[in-house]
Formats: C-alpha cells, structure tokens, sequence
C-alpha cells in the first residue's frame, strides 16, 4: 500500500504514474456482481457504510486522475477463477503498455 497517494493504491509505478487498486466486490460494490450483496441486518448501516465506500472511491480516482496518474481498478470476481487469473498478466499489460487513463478488471 502506498500511503503517499490518495487511496493508498495497492500497486503504485511512480515512474508511469500508473495505480492500481485490487477492490473486493462486497465492500467496493462492484456494480452487477453477484459478490456485492448486502446484509440483510442493520440495513441502514450498510447503506451508509456502502456509500461512503463508493464516494470515497470516487473522490480518489478524481485525485489521482486530476494529479496525471493513470488508474486500474482489479475487481476481486476477476481473480477467484484460475482460468480468470491466467488471464490477468496480459490484461496488465496490455493496460499498462496502452493510453488509457481508467480501467477495470472484472469477470465480466
């Protein structure tokens, strides 16, 4: 974790200005995943608990996009299948080597 750039990125390559950011789909709510579900107790916790977790996500990307790093975001459904996993190294670096400022990574 690299505690110097907004959102501590997971990965960081200062020298590409590249973050890079591993987000578990229950706590990320990663949108149409079947890993993002919620609680059925205390609803009204998780609801906020939830939005914080995504605004907070959101104020960081703008940071670091408005700061000229590029951002990748690996969802974890991208890495619970081994066929999934394989894939991920080329999928990075295919990123990394592109020009895209975002990306994501997920099962689908």
């Amino acid at each position: 974790h690299v505690r110097g750039l907004p959102g501590s990125p997971d990965i960081a390559m200062p020298g590409r200005r590249i973050a890079i950011f591993v987000h578990g789909c229950f706590w990320h709510r990663h949108e149409g995943c079947r890993y993002a579900t919620s609680p059925a107790t205390r609803p009204e916790f998780w609801t906020a608990k939830f939005a914080r977790n995504v605004a907070r996500d959101k104020e960081v990307l703008v940071r670091l996009s408005e700061a000229g790093w590029r951002v990748l975001l690996v969802w974890e459904c991208a890495l619970r299948r081994q066929e999934l996993r394989d894939l991920l190294p080329g999928r990075l670096q295919c990123w990394i080597e592109g020009r895209a400022r975002t990306e994501e990574i997920s099962s689908f």
